[in-house]
């Protein structure tokens, strides 16, 4: 097997950026992943102090499918992100910023359901990244599970919409299950594969459009019985991942 592709999302829900290699660090997330998120007008105090919460305190493309439709870049030594969407236009501003972040409010306002809580602000997360995960986690993917599920939707599906840090070329369809308990070395780490990722309705939204278009989540039901895609892994010896890298078990 070999890495494909890696791609990190600066600010969670809001966007994805494809990277060439990454320095993965024991008990962190990918760095700059999920480094921000945005808060609404439900979001628990505790969450808005910037420690992990779970995702229900932040706005999430399950609830505003729109968001599916978000590009990012970041610049890191400036910590500014420039968000791209067809709909919208392109955004440049820093999530730290607190008049950046109202201008990020009124350019994101459109994507918003009406019947939804509003976006009220972004938090910092930190090195520890809010990922969907109650531990720090990176999520592993791989092109043959992809097109497993591509193929009863006609064989066009977007990968983007797994939302996956890294990908791997040279897997059998959904073997990444069979490593759940085990190391996979990918690269120069090593990370541990913990559990298997329950998707939502986020992955039926197009990344180009943000418009529901594929139905993945009965794709999943109907052929393999759940609505699992991809795991979820914990790096336990930090090292750096290029594309092109070879992976396979430790």
């Amino acid at each position: 097997m070999h890495v494909s592709a890696l791609w990190r999302h600066p600010i969670k829900s809001h966007g994805r950026e494809s990277i060439e290699s990454v320095e993965l660090v024991a008990g962190q997330t990918m760095p700059w992943d999920r480094a921000w998120a945005v808060t609404h007008e439900a979001t628990q105090p505790s969450a808005k102090d910037g420690d992990w919460a779970p995702c229900h305190n932040f706005v999430i493309g399950t609830r505003t499918p729109g968001l599916a439709g978000l590009w990012a870049r970041l610049d890191e030594g400036a910590r500014r992100v420039t968000l791209r969407h067809e709909a919208l236009g392109e955004l440049t501003f820093c999530p730290d910023d607190a008049q950046d972040q109202a201008r990020f409010l009124d350019w994101i306002a459109p994507l918003c359901p009406a019947n939804r809580s509003r976006p009220t602000g972004i938090v910092s997360a930190g090195a520890r990244g809010m990922t969907d995960s109650a531990f720090p986690s990176i999520s592993i993917m791989t092109t043959a599970s992809h097109q497993a599920v591509a193929a009863p939707l006609g064989g066009v599906l977007e990968p983007e919409r797994w939302r996956g840090n890294i990908w791997l070329d040279g897997a059998a369809p959904r073997e990444e299950n069979d490593w759940i308990g085990h190391e996979v070395r990918i690269g120069g780490a090593v990370l541990r594969v913990e559990e298997p990722i329950e998707r939502c309705a986020h992955t039926t939204a197009n990344p180009f459009t943000g418009q529901r278009d594929a139905d993945t989540l009965g794709t999943l039901e109907r052929s393999f019985g759940h609505q699992n895609f991809g795991v979820y892994a914990r790096v336990i010896e930090g090292g750096t991942v290029r594309v092109g890298d070879k992976a396979g078990r430790a």
